[in-house]
């Protein structure tokens, strides 16, 4: 797998994840465009003076999406240059896959009024010292602790969160969009960033339970004869979705799963109750 096929697959899923997706709409960050800016504001005037009830603003969702010290052993960071993209550089070879070509990658699913996305790294534990300092020789023990450090190190599970807003049930028509490009494409389909495109042989869904509603898939892809998978998960709480991409490095190509970022879902839940 190319590293930065790798990257971005983390990123998103990461990867910013192990970085195999890139994820995000170009110019949907706070900070955006004009066209950003119109929407927000659209947003903050529609908005009714319930905390989860309307619309919220980029300026709200900066506010509510995870911080670092949020997540107790993972660390969380705003995206920097090349860890997204925008929804005009993914492509899928059924267009009632692309959400979740869009979600798996961090664009924005449907037609949000403001987002706001972050990268969250699990932090690996750190190996035990081995008292072997100075020592001539390694031993076979401790070959074999040095292979398990390094597995160790991989197995940390990378996450791209992004917060959308929605007007008019535009939230659980979203999610709901989601729920059906799952049970249509769980037999695979062909899709990602243009050129880089992944194959997805299953799409399987899995249990969580969060927000006002929730929904979660194993999205397994293929590349280079190697099985890669990803978890997506998606939190309602109101008019915003908490969108979850993530990615374990150690689990690329190990034919092993890993589990959701139950601790990351749930931070990120509680922060938009």
């Amino acid at each position: 797998m190319r590293s930065t096929a790798v990257r971005r697959t983390a990123l998103a899923a990461s990867a910013a994840c192990l970085a195999l997706l890139a994820t995000a709409c170009g110019g949907s960050d706070s900070g955006g465009g004009d066209g950003e800016k119109g929407k927000a504001d659209k947003a903050g005037k529609s908005a009714s003076s319930g905390p989860a009830a309307g619309a919220r603003t980029s300026a709200e969702l900066e506010k509510l999406i995870l911080a670092d010290g949020d997540v107790e052993g993972h660390k969380v960071d705003e995206l920097g240059p090349g860890d997204s993209v925008s929804a005009k550089e993914v492509s899928s070879d059924n267009d009632e896959c692309t959400p979740l070509a869009h979600a798996q990658l961090g664009v924005p699913v449907g037609d949000p009024a403001a987002t706001a996305r972050r990268i969250v790294t699990q932090e690996p534990e750190k190996p035990a010292d081995s008292g072997t300092e100075g020592s001539e020789e390694l031993t076979e023990e401790d070959l074999e602790n040095f292979e398990d450090a390094i597995q160790g190190a991989l197995d940390a599970t990378t996450t791209m969160v992004t917060l959308a807003s929605y007007e008019d049930g535009g939230a659980e028509k979203t999610l709901a969009d989601l729920r059906t490009a799952a049970e249509s494409c769980s037999g695979g389909f062909t899709g990602g960033v243009k050129g880089d495109e992944q194959k997805v042989t299953g799409v399987k869904e899995e249990k969580v339970a969060s927000g006002e509603e929730a929904a979660a898939w194993t999205v397994t892809s293929e590349q280079d004869g190697e099985k890669v998978p990803f978890k997506l998960a998606v939190v309602r709480q109101g008019a915003t979705l908490a969108v979850f991409s993530s990615f374990n490095i150690a689990a690329a190509g190990s034919g092993e799963d890993f589990d959701l970022p139950a601790a990351v879902i749930e931070a990120q839940a509680e922060k938009l109750a």
